[in-house]
């Protein structure tokens, strides 16, 4: 989520994919069809790496080992993917059940009413298309509806829907304890890093949080086109909530090959965002993934971004230079990035060249 944008977009006519599947149309608009170079071949013979956040509990004499093979799973997690499932993470089962709830009940108000909140081009709160900046540009098989949560200032209080009646209260109890997560996961990733486990949550600042929730409602000729674009995230890392018992729908691109990514009942799946990345200076990778859409079945995901105050000036730790590594990335503002990030359309990793050195 990043400060507010001045848009001055001509985005040209967005159909909502919800209105055009109640309308029972197998055509497809032009505008939502993707070319086959866009789909590079599919592999399904690899497993996300899970996480136990239970092995990684307060380690003592009688339980190093496990917390040391937890650890060094979490580093091939986050070298080799960029992604794992998070099991045992300790969020209330019934907190997500009813974060679904609330989600799916916005999404299934009528259009009318969605649109009380809509998306402008060039910002990322509302509801909509977010990334959209020309009206020839490709659309997504997907409605979006995304809030700033934290700090408060960065909060829009006309985009919090009055209905459902108990949506705010879900996401204000959700986002909080999403948010205790996203701390505990970046204490175990600076240890995997051989750091102080508090050294990303001193760097940070006050974190900025925000929530996106993506509906992906069936779609008569799924091969034509993606629920998604590819894309790696802007944050430091982010959580992602599939909806229970839902299709599979999210890609990660690993050695140039698409893998479907299978969820775990209760898990949660982590990604590592560009913030990491030049962090690390590039030992820790943010990964492309995009999401498909399903014939039969509908699809929802809530996901949660994790980032720096805006602004921290950010460049690759000392640790991760050297003369066998050199420095991949220029220094750079956290909020100029943001603004950099939500103003340029999802394009794999295009975003992370704002401050990549090109040598």
């Amino acid at each position: 989520m990043a400060p507010d944008t001045v848009a001055d977009f001509n985005v040209g006519h967005i159909d909502d994919v919800q209105e055009l599947r109640k309308n029972n149309n197998s055509q497809i608009p032009e505008r939502f069809i993707r070319g086959l170079i866009e789909k590079p071949f599919l592999d399904d013979s690899f497993s996300l790496p899970v996480i136990d956040l239970s092995k990684l509990a307060a380690p003592g004499a009688g339980n190093m080992d496990q917390f040391s093979a937890e650890i060094l799973k979490l580093v091939i997690s986050c070298q080799e993917w960029g992604f794992f499932q998070v099991i045992n993470h300790g969020v209330d089962l019934e907190l997500l059940e009813r974060i679904e709830k609330v989600a799916m009940e916005f999404f299934m108000l009528p259009l009318e009413e969605k649109n009380k909140y809509p998306m402008i081009p060039g910002t990322v709160q509302g509801y909509g298309q977010a990334f959209v900046f020309s009206e020839d540009q490709k659309l997504d098989w997907c409605n979006m509806f995304a809030l700033g949560l934290e700090p408060h200032f960065i909060r829009n209080p006309k985009f919090w829907p009055t209905k459902p009646h108990d949506f705010s209260e879900t996401v204000e109890e959700y986002s909080k304890e999403i948010r205790k997560l996203c701390k505990k996961l970046l204490k175990f990733i600076a240890i995997s890093l051989g750091l102080k486990d508090n050294v990303f949550e001193e760097m940070f600042g006050f974190a900025v949080q925000a929530i996106r929730m993506n509906y992906y409602p069936p779609c008569p000729r799924p091969d034509l086109v993606l629920g998604l674009s590819p894309h790696s995230d802007g944050s430091a890392i982010t959580v992602l909530q599939q909806g229970k018992g839902n299709s599979v729908g999210l890609q990660i691109l690993k050695n140039g090959k698409w893998i479907p990514v299978q969820p775990i009942a209760n898990a949660l799946i982590i990604n590592i965002g560009d913030t990491i990345e030049v962090l690390t200076n590039g030992k820790y990778k943010s990964v492309e993934h995009r999401a498909i859409t399903n014939k039969e079945n509908d699809r929802l995901s809530l996901v949660t971004f994790y980032a720096p105050s805006y602004e921290i000036e950010l460049g690759p730790m000392q640790e991760f230079v050297d003369d066998d590594n050199p420095c991949k990335y220029r220094t750079y503002n956290h909020g100029e990035y943001s603004k950099h990030y939500v103003t340029t359309k999802l394009q794999g990793k295009k975003a992370l060249e704002f401050t990549r050195i090109i040598s």
